[in-house]
């Protein structure tokens, strides 16, 4: 035990702890708030059967005794491995325990603890991760009684040696028979008031127990039934080396490098097909909720019982979905980043679609990333793992690459159709040429009207959402930001408002430079509500979808744009990323990428790959269909090696070209990574801050004999973000596991300030 915890737990022993120190139960219990533990405490013997791994406690914690509520993580007696760290006279005990049966299994029990370890972050934070609020909250039931014999009664009755009327006997009777019985329906029953039945409690012949009970049921609906579709020879050799997996109980990580149109999904569906016929459950993640009606559908066509997990289901509804799958009771359960935890008892195959997408990674803690806990837990559960994508990250690239994953190739479109024709519009030419009428180029907006005319649909993506993206004064050269980021503020129309898109912070249009006063304040830029704007004028005969975050704020909101856009009511569908991947509409002949530079310069080392992908993909929307298609790409960067790959489909070309850059500093997949943001309201503060924990890592890498280098500190590249100033530091490290030890040692002598925070993040995705 800790001295810190010596201290919280410093009373004398109880008489009860001086008996026999051999005869001792003690729960080790974690909290999701500070002091986070774990910290031990002696099991009362009442409630030794009430306490295992998983449940809830409520605990006295520090010299104010005040009540806590814990998780129980570990159950330790003297023959405990941990047996050692406990001293039995020092624990106070347990108070009560909050739940019947573990809120959390044991299986998640030990992801938990891999995540708290891998990724820096108390045990409890990743239980309350895991386990979803309205499960924790238990949403969407209420506590009934129920009604039982007293043991021993019904003898004492056979044999009438108990004075009881005519219709207490028919009580007694009916209970006899088994089965829950509440009060109201046990007088329903047997045709009686409540009278006869408090009766027979009063007399104690009859006990009652108070019960949570699921009140409300939520049905999972299913989709008229589709047949499999057939199978190229690529497809069903991929399926057979999957299936294989399968069959023999064996983990194996695969990576499913298939070109957009492949028909990855029907690969999926068809090994999950094989999963569900051994009586196994299948987990598929997807990374945009956009995603998720379309993968829903498609899944709810060929399998009775497939459970979504997403953001906009209720408390309760989660709740729901939860216990069904607890219970085996689904087949397939789809979901975001989060769906990886669902507590499946007979998991069979985890699947991960667009693995390489960024939202897989959470940006709060447990600050971990989906693709590499759904390996872990894989791995332990002996299950495959099939990670699928067009454009894979380098990091699962590299992996097959060195043989630790199995690579599957889909190089073919189903049905043998050709990828689309990919172009560049040099937007240079444009500006140079005072060619520019607004966000779409001449060229663009002859091809879109040439393919509407064919009576096809058109796809334009811009990554900026907003209608103008800098507010600037042409007076002095002000640029309006957030008062509390370095961020430009963007112009939104609806609403007439600038918004940061970090804090959220509003503020009216403005119509005066808020620097020097001039009224000749200009709105710069293009996002997708100015480009809808653009469009609508330049196509009004044409109906038009936008998504993005400002327009699909209503649950259902996915679902409703999609279909109007696969049932042809609209033609012309514009929004973010998030039309860019998985979507699949064979009447979609062009596609535009309005500006394939919005990430490109970037001060991230990921920018060039993110480019690349996010091109690709939004690419491979295009000629899904016999009717072909075409993809024109505006771009001031049109010689940019992640521009020239995507035009030409080429992502071994592109990891190719990548990688030398990535090995020779380093980086990811060449080495491990640690991001830590330092942030405070004083940029002084900070900066002492973070100099001070540099010193730290370094002295403990040196200490510790690893080899972790130790990069900064330096302003972050977003300096200020939501009132504070930041600083970050990177650490890099050739070994497994180096990062973790060097920053768990360093925290023991860094000595933290209040107003200054700093966290840790393990494999980062964002170095902004």
């Amino acid at each position: 035990m800790s001295q810190d915890q010596q201290q919280l737990f410093d009373t004398e022993p109880q008489p009860w702890q001086l008996d026999d120190m051999d005869d001792w139960v003690a729960a080790r219990v974690a909290f999701s708030e500070a002091p986070y533990g774990p910290y031990d405490y002696e099991i009362p013997s009442p409630l030794e059967s009430e306490i295992q791994a998983g449940v809830r406690v409520e605990v006295p914690l520090g010299r104010g005794n005040r009540h806590l509520k814990g998780y129980c993580v570990a159950v330790i007696n003297a023959g405990h491995p941990d047996a050692a760290s406990v001293n039995p006279r020092k624990l106070k005990p347990v108070r009560r325990v909050l739940d019947r049966k573990p809120i959390i299994g044991w299986r998640l029990l030990e992801l938990a603890k891999w995540i708290s370890e891998y990724y820096l972050c108390p045990l409890g934070t990743v239980i309350e991760t895991i386990v979803p609020p309205g499960v924790r909250d238990n949403a969407g039931t209420r506590e009934i009684l129920f009604l039982a014999l007293a043991e021993g009664v019904m003898e004492r009755l056979l044999r009438d040696e108990l004075k009881i009327s005519p219709k207490q006997r028919l009580v007694m009777m009916q209970l006899a028979q088994g089965g829950d019985w509440t009060p109201r329906e046990l007088a329903e029953t047997v045709g009686c008031t409540q009278a006869p039945i408090s009766t027979l409690r009063r007399k104690g012949l009859i006990l009652a127990s108070t019960r949570r009970i699921q009140t409300r049921t939520h049905e999972i609906p299913t989709e008229d039934r589709t047949a499999n579709l057939e199978l190229n020879a690529d497809q069903q050799f991929v399926l057979n080396e999957i299936v294989a997996m399968v069959e023999s109980n064996t983990h194996q990580s695969f990576l499913m490098h298939g070109i957009t149109g492949s028909g990855k999904t029907e690969v999926y569906i068809r090994a999950i097909q094989k999963v569900v016929e051994f009586g196994r459950q299948a987990i598929v993640l997807v990374p945009e909720i956009s995603l998720t009606p379309q993968t829903r559908q498609r899944f709810r066509a060929r399998f009775d019982r497939v459970a979504v997990l997403h953001s906009h289901l209720t408390a309760a509804q989660r709740a729901w979905h939860w216990q069904q799958i607890s219970e085996g009771n689904v087949q397939v359960v789809i979901g975001a980043r989060s769906a990886v935890f669902a507590p499946t008892p007979h998991l069979g195959l985890i699947v991960l679609d667009e693995e390489h997408d960024g939202s897989f990674k959470q940006d709060k803690a447990p600050r971990y990333h989906a693709r590499d806990v759904a390996r872990w837990r894989a791995e332990k559960e002996s299950v495959p793992l099939v990670l699928g994508s067009a454009t894979p990250s380098l990091e699962s690239w590299a992996r097959a690459e060195q043989g630790t994953d199995r690579l599957l190739s889909l190089p073919n479109r189903v049905l043998d159709l050709p990828l689309p024709d990919v172009a560049t519009i040099d937007l240079r030419i444009d500006f140079g040429g005072r060619k520019r009428t607004g966000p779409i180029s001449q060229k663009l907006r002859q091809e879109i009207r040439a393919a509407i005319n064919d009576g096809g649909q058109v796809i334009l993506l811009l990554n900026r959402r907003g209608f103008s993206t800098r507010i600037q004064c042409p007076a002095c050269g002000h640029v309006e930001h957030c008062p509390d980021c370095s961020i430009p503020m963007t112009h939104h129309l609806d609403g007439n408002k600038a918004i940061c898109h970090y804090c959220d912070h509003q503020i009216p249009e403005p119509n005066r430079c808020s620097d020097c006063g001039s009224p000749a304040i200009k709105f710069w830029g293009v996002g997708t509500q100015k480009l809808e704007r653009e469009v609508q004028a330049a196509f009004p005969d044409v109906p038009i979808t936008r998504m993005d975050t400002d327009t699909m704020k209503k649950p259902g909101s996915h679902e409703k744009a999609l279909t109007a856009f696969r049932e042809g009511k609209t033609r012309i569908l514009l929004g973010t990323q998030m039309i860019a991947k998985g979507l699949d509409f064979p009447n979609v002949t062009l596609v535009g990428v309005i500006n394939a530079d919005s990430a490109l310069h970037f001060p991230d080392f990921r920018a060039t790959e993110r480019t690349f992908g996010l091109v690709t993909q939004v690419a491979g929307r295009s000629g899904r269909g016999e009717r072909g298609g075409r993809v024109l790409v505006q771009t001031f960067s049109p010689d940019a090696p992640a521009i020239v790959a995507a035009t030409r489909h080429d992502y071994i070309g592109f990891a190719k070209g990548e990688l030398p850059n990535r090995k020779e500093y380093h980086y990811p997949p060449f080495g491990f990574m640690a991001r830590i943001v330092i942030r405070g309201e004083s940029s002084t503060k900070a900066d002492q801050m973070s100099e001070h924990i540099a010193d730290a890592l370094t002295a403990a890498a040196k200490t510790l004999e690893l080899p972790v280098d130790v990069l900064g500190p330096a302003p972050a590249p977003v300096e200020k973000l939501r009132g504070k100033f930041r600083f970050h530091i990177q650490l890099l490290s050739p070994q497994a596991g180096a990062l973790q030890a060097v920053v768990t040692h360093a925290k023991s002598t860094i000595k933290s300030h209040d107003d200054v925070q700093w966290i840790v993040d393990i494999d980062p995705q964002d170095m902004l």
